[in-house]
């Protein structure tokens, strides 16, 4: 028998992403075989699956906290907004198009509902314990009759309901007792217990709160969460990306372009966990200023962020700065770079062709109906020339993983490949090549390439010694704080909250 339990927030960023991840490892620690699970998700950062489907980056995390391999069926509907109210949809993993709001809620409610019930049963047959997600807030009653993502879910899996609610945002008593209120008493019976988030201060201030609370809905308050500075972990919502915050006295400086259309922007996190390292984001209209390097990320429409970077003459400033310092694109970065975007039925925006950076000596093309998403596998290449060739020598002919999700192709002219495919897509139709370099500049469609230790070190420790500093060695920074941080998460939240009351929510 598998038993379930599931966290709904008051809001989105409600912190629901972290408990589930905390649950998961904890009840992992516990010997239980574990599965997170999200019946829908919105999210412009996803993962690449072992079947080559793509996942919310959230539930890839909460995979790595259960200690399993992330699967298509833990996170069935992935929608991934374009803009205009029109989605990517994605079921199973696989894109089945773009579908307008009102389209996906009233013509496709049932398909995806198929599906979610599929990979539920799916897991159920292979694990003890699942923790689920749900989506935004179960009190969007406008939207109840549609619901695939918090009350049709719990009813559906038959599992108590555990609230979360974040005080940063202010009004969080209110949050919570709105939440009960504004529910039937069909959908209310499912909530048990409250969690609320992000707390700084004293404690003993807000118990005559808690107290309250517990009398309006008639269900305990499991504790506070502290807010802990200390954490690191994937963020999920490039709204993350506004209030990031500059450490300007660090000795190297990485600028990312925060395109317009950013997306998959976790590319950056290894930088955030080398101390010696700051990403400063650059928008659209900001000055570059003093950066050791440039990198351009992953972006949800190619075509209008390279319109975008011309008009604002950032474009510009980027060609540039290429003269002195490394610039370096993943996938839609890798796109803007080259020399022309093909877009000749505008299915990418109303621009239709663009011209690139012209950095490197490439074109890509949006003709392609299919859309590539695979994990993928590569070397890197012994030929290298130029910086590229400075950086990774040490490593020329070592193996290095990611993963493309990538609508489009590329057609390498006359610069170098940066890779060579063993497995996936990369630059061309045959999958034998990916990436290209040229003088200073350096590009490839891997997302994750830079969670890759090796690749990551020999870029950072030829910055550090441009710049007179030492090279650095040693265990990979990223892998262990991340570990470090799911398992500190576990813990604040095992001495934080009633585990005791927990347990029998999950096993009754």
């Amino acid at each position: 028998m598998t038993n379930c339990i599931m966290v709904q927030g008051t809001s989105s960023n409600a912190g629901k992403s972290m408990l589930v991840a905390a649950l998961c490892r904890i009840y992992k620690n516990r010997g239980y075989k574990v599965a997170p699970f999200k019946s829908q998700n919105m999210s412009l950062n996803s993962y690449t699956t072992k079947e080559n489907g793509e996942i919310g980056i959230a539930q890839m995390l909460q995979a790595e906290a259960a200690m399993v391999e992330p699967s298509i069926h833990m996170n069935p509907v992935l929608l991934k907004p374009k803009g205009d109210f029109t989605s990517n949809v994605i079921i199973q993993g696989k894109s089945i198009g773009d579908m307008d709001f009102y389209d996906y809620q009233h013509k496709y409610h049932d398909d995806a509902l198929k599906a979610i019930k599929e990979s539920f049963n799916i897991l159920k047959e292979e694990y003890d314990v699942i923790i689920i997600e749900g989506a935004g807030s179960p009190a969007e009653i406008n939207m109840r009759r549609q619901d695939i993502a918090n009350m049709e879910i719990a009813h559906l899996a038959d599992a108590n309901v555990i609230l979360i609610a974040d005080i940063e945002m202010g009004g969080v008593f209110a949050a919570i007792a709105g939440t009960y209120v504004l529910l039937d008493d069909y959908d209310r019976s499912r909530l048990k217990a409250t969690v609320i988030n992000k707390f700084r201060g004293n404690l003993d201030i807000l118990k005559p709160g808690l107290d309250r609370i517990e009398e309006i809905t008639g269900e305990p308050v499991l504790g506070v969460l502290p807010y802990d500075e200390t954490l690191k972990l994937p963020e999920e919502d490039s709204a993350s990306l506004t209030t990031h915050e500059f450490a300007e006295n660090k000795d190297i400086t990485i600028g990312v372009i925060r395109l317009p259309k950013i997306a998959n922007f976790t590319d950056i996190d290894p930088f955030e966990y080398e101390d010696d390292v700051a990403v400063k984001m650059i928008g659209i209209n900001d000055d570059i200023g003093d950066v050791d390097a440039i990198l351009i990320p992953g972006t949800r429409n190619s075509t209008d962020d390279m319109y975008e970077l011309e008009k604002s003459g950032l474009g510009d400033k980027i060609i540039e700065k290429s003269k002195d310092i490394p610039v370096i694109g993943i996938c839609g970065g890798l796109q803007i770079l080259g020399k022309i975007i093909h877009d000749e039925e505008k299915k990418e925006s109303k621009h239709g062709t663009v011209r690139g950076l012209g950095l490197l000596d490439i074109e890509s093309k949006f003709a392609r109906s299919d859309k590539i998403v695979t994990q993928s596998e590569a070397r890197i290449s012994q030929n290298l020339k130029g910086l590229a060739g400075e950086i990774f020598k040490e490593i020329a002919g070592e193996t290095v993983t990611g993963y493309e999700i990538h609508e489009g192709t590329s057609e390498l002219l006359n610069s170098e490949a940066l890779l060579n495919i063993s497995k996936g897509q990369g630059n061309n139709d045959e999958g034998l090549i990916d990436g290209a370099c040229n003088g200073n500049v350096f590009a490839t469609y891997f997302h994750g390439i830079f969670h890759n230790y090796n690749f990551r070190r020999e870029l950072l420790n030829y910055l550090r010694v441009k710049k007179g500093l030492e090279a650095r060695y040693g265990p990979d920074p990223y892998e262990t704080q991340k570990d470090y941080s799911l398992n500190k998460l576990a813990e604040i939240v095992e001495e934080n909250l009633d585990m005791k009351i927990i347990d029998e929510l999950l096993f009754p």
